[in-house]
């Protein structure tokens, strides 16, 4: 098999083969993992990942993703203790059965060897388990040329859009601390809040906007613009003219939000991310972008309704094909007013500079 023709290919001819390119094909090198890759006419199709032991109903919505994407064949690949994997990767090969899927190859890896639930001849799949060593593969190699990479675990992925700490973290703390004392003093000047709301939105979507061209002409936010953008996006209609510009491209933008902004603030962009990450095919990364910001505010939708989304295996296509462009966006929610500054003034509330 080869991976996706839209993306650097790398031939898969033997199980050593398949678990060099694991790595690759999530991110990072997994433990404690079930890995589907499904196949249509011996390229990867999707490629999907589950914590072990496995969760109750976790493999529901496959049927549903094998059908829409028109699965014929797989690989399954468990990493971890026998107790764990063996139960999973029979559930899953049932699951394919009922789907008429055909599984390529099903293996099990663990301390450097693997064992094949396929193949049952001695010579070749001995009791003990077959070594291996990923580091030495060629497909290791070739997938570093064309730019894959696979990071040491799920724990160095998560850190690479963990909080910025030392210098950064302070002078992000004292832009966000005076874009706060400024908003404040403004609604308490106020004299018509829906005015003040209705410019609030008109200026956090310019902001958007130049962010957006910032990021793309290969520049970067400074302190005072960031801090500032991460006030706008606390506003529904603001975060959403994100959402409905959003293209792959644009992940780099959120990634670097989402390290930089006060905690409290980082929910609207730890979303984007995640949207920008599923829709260009790291669902991994975007889970882990989803599952900071709930750690923030759980009550989050737009992350709940994502996440809900990465669980049930759904496309990206989906969502994507139902945002309203920002034109529909003013006309389905009307007029700006007071009301939409609530989830801003309850951060404000909610956050404490310094």
């Amino acid at each position: 098999m080869t991976t996706n023709a839209s993306e650097p290919r790398l031939t898969l001819a033997s199980p050593a083969d398949i678990l060099a390119a694991v790595p690759y094909l999530v991110g990072f090198h997994p433990e404690n993992s079930l890995i589907l890759i499904g196949l249509v006419s011996g390229l990867a199709k999707i490629v999907a990942r589950w914590g072990l032991p496995l969760p109750p109903g976790a493999l529901g919505p496959l049927s549903a993703l094998i059908e829409r994407e028109a699965i014929t064949h797989a690989i399954v690949v468990g990493y971890g203790r026998g107790d764990q994997v063996t139960p999973a990767v029979d559930e899953l090969r049932v699951v394919a059965a009922r789907c008429g899927v055909e599984i390529d190859e099903a293996l099990r890896a663990d301390g450097g060897r693997f064992w094949s639930y396929i193949c049952g001849l001695a010579h070749c799949c001995p009791p003990e388990g077959t070594p291996f060593d990923i580091s030495s593969s060629q497909v290791a190699a070739e997938a570093t040329v064309r730019g894959l990479v696979a990071l040491p675990d799920r724990r160095t992925l998560e850190r690479t859009i963990a909080s910025a700490s030392g210098p950064v973290r302070m002078a992000m703390r004292r832009a966000t601390a005076d874009a706060v004392a400024d908003v404040r003093s403004r609604l308490a000047a106020a004299k018509d809040s829906n005015e003040f709301a209705a410019q609030f939105v008109a200026e956090g979507v310019v902001r958007v906007r130049a962010a957006i061209a910032t990021h793309l002409r290969g520049g970067r936010l400074d302190d005072v613009e960031a801090a500032r953008l991460g006030l706008d996006l606390a506003v529904i209609r603001v975060r959403d003219e994100a959402w409905t510009l959003m293209e792959d491209k644009h992940a780099g933008l959120w990634r670097d939000l989402t390290r930089r902004l006060e905690p409290r603030f980082t929910p609207p962009v730890a979303a984007l991310l995640a949207m920008a990450s599923w829709r260009s095919g790291d669902a991994v990364l975007a889970s882990i972008a989803l599952e900071r910001a709930l750690a923030i505010d759980p009550g989050y939708s737009m992350a709940n309704l994502l996440m809900h989304a990465l669980q049930h295996l759904l496309s990206p296509t989906v969502l994507r094909g139902r945002m309203p462009t920002p034109a529909e966006l003013d006309t389905a929610m009307g007029r700006a007013n007071a009301s939409w500054l609530l989830p801003l003034v309850n951060v404000l509330d909610e956050a404490a500079p310094g």
